[in-house]
């Protein structure tokens, strides 16, 4: 066997000891997962965003608002694809209608309440789902480096205690062992840098869509406001 083919990463793997293989298995899976969640959230991100810019213009755009309830509400009962601000305004319109239908307009207060009440419900939810599996990427940049650390330590260990029963040490008897080690920091390294790119960048994206979202309660609230003095 040549030293070319004794330093390939399939070989170098293979002949790893268990736990750094383990740990190998883990960081390779960690990283399928994180990569997974990775574009599922920008696919998601992306949508929420041409959901919101769809919808602003709308909103803005100004029509009726009964009309544009009425819009929602069947966008969401039909397919299922209304935008997060679109039901930001659906809870906070629908609380505000309801209201209007109980009270009679005697107490303006208690109905924008309401409705902003509804709306921070609504928005909470929305915040909610866009956030999911933030957390999971937050771990895996954190955390896999040192998983990977973990089995390098591990790795030159072992290959350390096998030059113990060698009578001459020598760079090609003790470069296999530590070039299987650094393979798992490798791993981690390839696990963990993706997560914290996207992390970052996701997470920015998510509070520019959370101030529009918080711009919007505050304005929309505003319009109720009027309309009932």
């Amino acid at each position: 066997m040549t030293v070319t083919q004794d330093l390939s990463f399939v070989a170098l793997i293979s002949n790893a000891s268990l736990l750094v293989q383990l740990v190998m298995a883990l960081l390779l899976l960690v990283s399928i997962m994180s990569w997974t969640y990775i574009f599922h959230k920008m696919f998601a991100i992306r949508s929420a965003r041409r959901q919101t810019e769809d919808f602003e213009r709308a909103f803005w755009s100004g029509g009726n608002l009964n009309a544009l309830y009425e819009e929602a509400t069947s966008n969401r009962r039909r397919s299922g694809q209304s935008g997060a601000l679109e039901r930001i305004f659906e809870s906070g319109m629908g609380e505000f209608i309801k209201a209007k239908a109980t009270i009679g307009g005697k107490d303006a207060n208690s109905m924008i309440d309401g409705a902003r009440r509804a709306m921070r419900a609504a928005y909470q939810r929305e915040m909610d789902a866009l956030e999911s599996h933030l957390a999971f990427l937050a771990s895996v940049g954190s955390v896999s480096p040192y998983v990977g650390l973990f089995g390098t330590v591990w790795g030159i260990m072992n290959a350390f205690r096998g030059l113990a029963n060698v009578q001459q040490a020598t760079l090609a008897s003790v470069a296999p062992g530590i070039a299987e080690a650094l393979i798992a920091t490798a791993i981690g390294l390839f696990a963990a840098i993706p997560a914290v790119v996207a992390f970052n960048r996701y997470s920015h994206d998510i509070d520019r869509l959370a101030i529009r979202f918080e711009s919007f309660i505050e304005e929309f609230s505003n319009i109720l406001q009027r309309q009932v003095r």
